[in-house]
């Protein structure tokens, strides 16, 4: 059985298969069929892509809480993988720990989707991918420069894809934020000089969800990496992404988020397109 829980192992082929697939017409491959989607965090962006692309395809999408499915308490993690598999050609989950993925995964027989865990975030780097291949017309050789954060799971997953198409990615943030698990080919920096001649700007929040207790900490930390107006003039053909929600005035500034150079909607847009591109390649890989 073939998941998609990381996009660390998947080849080339693979990932511009699902790249592929988003810009392709629909196909019924859920046709008569669920998917279940369960979330422990919230999302707009996940649950409303998720949706639509299962709709797109010809499923049934379920929306489920922890509470609901009371995994590790009411019931066993394999015990729901296989109850959900009864009524659902496909389980996707948005979770905080990548280890409930990998046991669902191992304990289903059907797909298991990773829409969000702690260490990977596999959608929202292939949503990024496209992006920046619309923008820019390819994806080899394309100077994307990550600021700010760089070790949660956004950055994880565009770095894995861009190990993996070819993109040239440097993060740039302080010691103690950088990826620690880069792939061969990711550069990482303190230096914000590394952004001049950017062909791609990308930002995430400084405080992700979870880690409010470190919020003073983290502010302070991050303070000069912000993606403004001074930073991009030094990539000034650079467009600017973000995997959103931003908070303008912390790591963005309105300007630049809302500025033309922006393609944040494109890329929000994006997730559902390539939600649905992984889930066709997916299904055709049982």
């Amino acid at each position: 059985m073939k998941h998609l829980l990381t996009l660390s192992g998947l080849s080339r082929a693979d990932i511009e298969n699902m790249l592929a697939l988003a810009e392709a017409p629909p196909a019924p491959v859920l046709a008569g069929k669920g998917a279940a989607l369960y979330f422990e965090k919230p999302s707009a962006r996940t649950r409303n892509s998720m949706e639509l692309a299962v709709h797109q395809l010809g499923g049934h999408p379920i929306y489920l809480t922890a509470g609901e499915l009371g995994i590790g308490t009411r019931e066993s993690v394999e015990d729901i993988a296989r109850t959900l598999a009864c009524y659902h050609g496909v389980i996707c989950a948005r979770v905080f720990d990548h280890g409930l993925l990998q046991a669902l995964a191992a304990a289903s027989p059907v797909p298991v989707v990773n829409m969000l865990s702690g260490t990977d975030h596999p959608l929202q780097g292939l949503a990024d991918l496209l992006t920046i291949r619309q923008l820019c017309g390819r994806i080899e050789s394309v100077k994307v420069v990550y600021v700010g954060d760089g070790d949660n799971n956004v950055a994880r997953s565009l770095a894995q894809g861009c190990a993996a198409l070819g993109g040239q990615l440097t993060i740039v943030a302080p010691e103690g934020y950088q990826l620690s698990d880069a792939p061969a080919g990711v550069v990482q920096t303190a230096d914000l000089a590394a952004v001049a001649g950017a062909d791609v700007v990308y930002s995430d929040v400084f405080v992700s969800m979870g880690q409010d207790s470190e919020t003073e900490r983290r502010m302070a930390d991050l303070a000069a990496y912000q993606a403004n107006e001074a930073l991009m003039a030094s990539a000034p053909q650079a467009w600017f992404l973000h995997c959103l929600p931003a908070r303008r005035g912390e790591e963005v500034t309105a300007g630049v988020i809302d500025g033309p150079r922006s393609a944040v909607w494109r890329q929000a847009e994006n997730r559902m397109h390539t939600a649905r591109g992984a889930l066709m390649w997916l299904l055709s890989q049982q």
